[in-house]
Order: structure tokens, then sequence, then C-alpha cells
């Protein structure tokens, strides 16, 4: 059976991920192989959502079920059909490619050329990063849920872009206070208006300080919400 048709893009406010200008003027017109341009755009959209200011991705991430080979293909054809088109990017030179030992084991570690990228390779050449904490300190973001998406979805929903410095910064939120603390400041910045990452901070280290004892106040009649207010659920 056929897959139905996408239904479009919805309104409102969406996560948007950056692509280099480069990608569209100069190398979709090389790239011949439907993998290849799979692995490659899929990186870009791995390592968008993936916390930290590190941005790197190893195979173990990447091969996972909550990595890149589903989109690629299903089972075992789109771990191979994956790791071709990460060769043939890496041969073409949009990607970099290292490797590493984690956890004791070897592993491949993939990063777009760029001038972040090369840094970062050259800091791993150096021994001057930590591969074990870069990697394995986070989640690899896979595909949300749509009954709750991620911290990271829902700031790029309802506050703002996500640069790399906010992601950092929510990723150490998301380890020092409940992932209800961090949903609820969201809230609050989007029920009066005041759509800024400082804004949430704020929020957050109040409450952290101060108790949230005033909850019930912003809220109005004290009950637990479920419903983002304003127009980012359009």
């Amino acid at each position: 059976m056929a897959d139905a048709p996408f239904p479009g893009f919805p309104a409102g406010r969406l996560s948007v991920v950056p692509v280099p200008d480069l990608l569209f003027s100069q190398l979709l017109g090389q790239i011949d192989d439907l993998a290849e341009l799979k692995a490659t755009l899929g990186l870009l959209w791995f390592l968008q959502h993936k916390p930290g200011s590190v941005k790197l991705a190893t195979w173990r991430e990447l091969s996972a079920d909550s990595g890149l080979a589903p989109l690629v293909a299903p089972g075992d054809a789109g771990r191979a059909a994956l790791r071709r088109g990460l060769d043939r990017a890496v041969a073409r030179g949009t990607l970099l490619h290292a490797r590493a030992e984690l956890g004791g084991q070897p592993d491949d570690i993939y990063l777009v050329n760029s001038a972040h990228g090369r840094r970062t390779l050259e800091r791993l050449r150096r021994r001057e990063l930590d591969l074990d904490q870069v990697v394995l300190d986070v989640t690899p973001p896979g595909r949300p849920s749509p009954d709750r998406p991620t911290i990271f979805a829902l700031y790029e929903q309802n506050i703002g872009l996500l640069t790399p410095l906010i992601a950092e910064e929510l990723a150490e939120c998301a380890r020092r206070y409940p992932r209800e603390w961090i949903e609820d400041a969201m809230r609050e910045a989007v029920a009066y208006n005041r759509r800024s990452w400082r804004y949430v901070r704020r929020i957050l280290e109040r409450w952290e300080s101060e108790g949230r004892s005033d909850e019930a106040r912003w809220r109005g009649d004290g009950r637990r919400s479920t419903r983002w207010p304003g127009p980012s659920r359009r």
C-alpha cells in the first residue's frame, strides 16, 4: 500500500534546521546517490537537535533505532545504506570522519565539514576532548513522541530559534531541573508573551531559590495545565 500524500507543513512556529547554502548551490547537483543525500541531510538534522556545543555523532548513535538508519531504509538495509551514504559524503568532503575509542570500543565519528567541525576534529586529534563525556552524557535525539516532544522541540515551537549555545544551556537545565519545571517555565513565558530564553531561565532560577508557591497564581486556579497558551499551537 502506498504511503498517504504528505499533507503539507502546518501553520505556526515550526522547528527548523539550518542548511548551508553551498549544499544547494554547489553540492546538490553533484550528489547522485539517494543514500548520500539522506545521510548528509540526516546528519545536519541529527546534530542540530543534539544537545551540547560539541556537534559530532558516532556510528553507534546514528545506526541505533533512534538514529538515522530508519530514515534511510528499514531494518539492516537502512544501516547498510546509511554507512554507504556517510562514506560517500566523507569522500566528497561534505562530512568529516575519524576513528576513536569510546567506552573501550572503537567507533566511527562523523562531523560536518564546517569551521566548527574542523576545530572539533583538531581538538580530538590533540586529545583536548573527553569523547566519552561528550557522547555518553547526552541522549540521541531520535524522533520525539508526538504526545510529548523534547524540550528542544518545545523551545523551538514556543520560544524561538534553537542556537547551539541555547541548546547547551537547555541540556544543562535538563540535568539540573525536573522536566516539568522547564515545560512550565516555557508555558509561563508564552502566557506573558515574554518569549526569550533569558526570561525562561530567570523563572527557573526564581523557583529554585524561592520555591514554586507562585505557580498557582499565574495559572489562575492552581490546577495543572497541559495546554500551551498563545498562538504557538495554531
